[in-house]
């Protein structure tokens, strides 16, 4: 033992340290990690290469099936892929406008709101529009009115032209008796047993009887051309009534008008009118959108197109939609590339050029029973991709309209 004194505030303390022996070893008999136990150091070292050897091992085995899996997907799908981000949601939009001018009276539906083919959304003030169709109605009453009196006097010409005939012949009658008349006195005359005076008055009845009948024949034909003009007064009427007729309609049609209606089946948005605005005819009301026949446009590169054929089978992603898989087909190209719609086309003969791969739209049919849910809007950007295989059919997920349907 050992003493050492150590001075602390005027105090001494007394402080033992025990001597160790200088032939002893000071680490524990029992510590696997003293340096003089060269079997413990070696058992972790050795361990620790067999586990890095390890896991490289399975490391290496991992990206070697990997990388097979991978040149096997393809040789077998992948080079069959052709793949275009360039696509979006389309659809044939509708634009509302309007027929009638006038103040919009009320607005019916919503924004946003899906409405039936021939719902009404909204109506103009048809105040003016049912006077012109009142007095057009009217107008074709009275001329109604007209054409039943024309067509009394036509009846009425017909018993005139009875009455007419019937004095023809009397008036024949007349006639036939004068002449028989004359006949007897001009036979009495030859042999002196009639005067003279009887002879003449025999003429002058036949003479008179003869007048009489060409006066009634004259009165017939006079009846007779009275019913044709009252006849040809009638089909002008009926004509009259008509043309009324489609004046009558085309206020009737101008007052259906003043009633905006859903052409088609969709859902309203972009409505650019409020309850009190003045419209014009031809103005832009709102757009329809039919969320039931949504289809898919993508832009393919020139380069890519020849592959390509109607009734290939089509991976479409959507983005705002990630967690489903649709399926479409292919349904048509377009004519041209998008540049040559463009508001200016290019033209290449000018300026110097340089070249540029063109896009060319192509159609992709969306299946109904992913449109009728809809979740796809037009606008949508989506990333589609055609399987080339020959041959290659699509599966559709049977859970994707459920889904859907429980998104939106």
């Amino acid at each position: 033992m050992r003493a050492a004194a150590e001075r602390n505030d005027g105090t001494a303390r007394l402080n033992v340290v025990p001597e160790i022996p200088a032939h002893a070893d000071p680490t524990p008999a029992n510590d696997p990690g003293a340096p003089g136990d060269d079997s413990a150091a070696a058992k972790p070292a050795r361990f620790g290469r067999i586990s890095r050897k390890l896991l490289v091992g399975v490391g290496a085995a991992a990206l070697l099936a990997l990388a097979g899996w991978y040149g096997g997907h393809w040789w077998t799908v992948g080079r069959f892929m052709v793949t275009t981000d360039d696509a979006y949601v389309r659809a044939q939009n509708t634009t509302l406008a309007a027929k009638a001018a006038g103040y919009v009276s009320s607005i019916l539906v919503a924004d946003n709101a899906a409405v039936e083919a021939g719902q009404v959304i909204a109506r103009i003030d048809d105040g003016d529009f049912r006077l012109a169709r009142d007095a057009a109605r009217e107008r074709v009453l009275s001329q109604e009115a007209t054409i039943a009196r024309i067509g009394r006097q036509v009846e009425s010409a017909d018993a005139n032209v009875t009455q007419a005939r019937a004095q023809l012949q009397s008036a024949q009658a007349g006639a036939t008796k004068a002449q028989s008349e004359l006949d007897r006195q001009q036979a009495l005359a030859a042999k002196d047993y009639a005067s003279k005076q009887a002879l003449e008055t025999a003429q002058a009845n036949r003479d008179q009887t003869a007048a009489a009948v060409a006066s009634a024949k004259a009165g017939v034909e006079a009846a007779l051309a009275n019913v044709d003009v009252l006849k040809a007064q009638q089909q002008e009427a009926l004509r009259q009534r008509d043309e009324l007729r489609t004046a009558l309609a085309k206020a009737e049609r101008d007052l259906s008008f003043t009633e905006i209606r859903a052409p088609v089946t969709g859902v309203v948005g972009n409505r650019a009118m409020q309850v009190g605005d003045y419209v014009q005819v031809g103005q832009r009301l709102a757009s329809l959108v039919p969320l039931d026949e949504v289809y898919v446009v993508a832009n393919f590169k020139e380069t890519q197109v020849a592959r390509l054929q109607p009734g290939q089978k089509v991976a479409i992603n959507v983005d705002a939609l990630p967690e489903h898989r649709i399926e479409g087909t292919v349904e048509s190209f377009s004519p041209a590339s998008g540049a040559v719609f463009s508001l200016l086309p290019p033209d290449n003969a000018t300026g110097n050029f340089t070249k540029i791969v063109q896009r060319l739209p192509v159609r992709i049919h969306v299946p109904e029973d992913v449109a009728v849910q809809r979740a796809l809007r037009p606008g949508m950007s989506v990333v589609v991709s055609v399987d080339t295989r020959p041959g290659a059919t699509a599966t559709a997920s049977p859970e994707t309209a459920k889904t859907m349907a429980a998104k939106r």
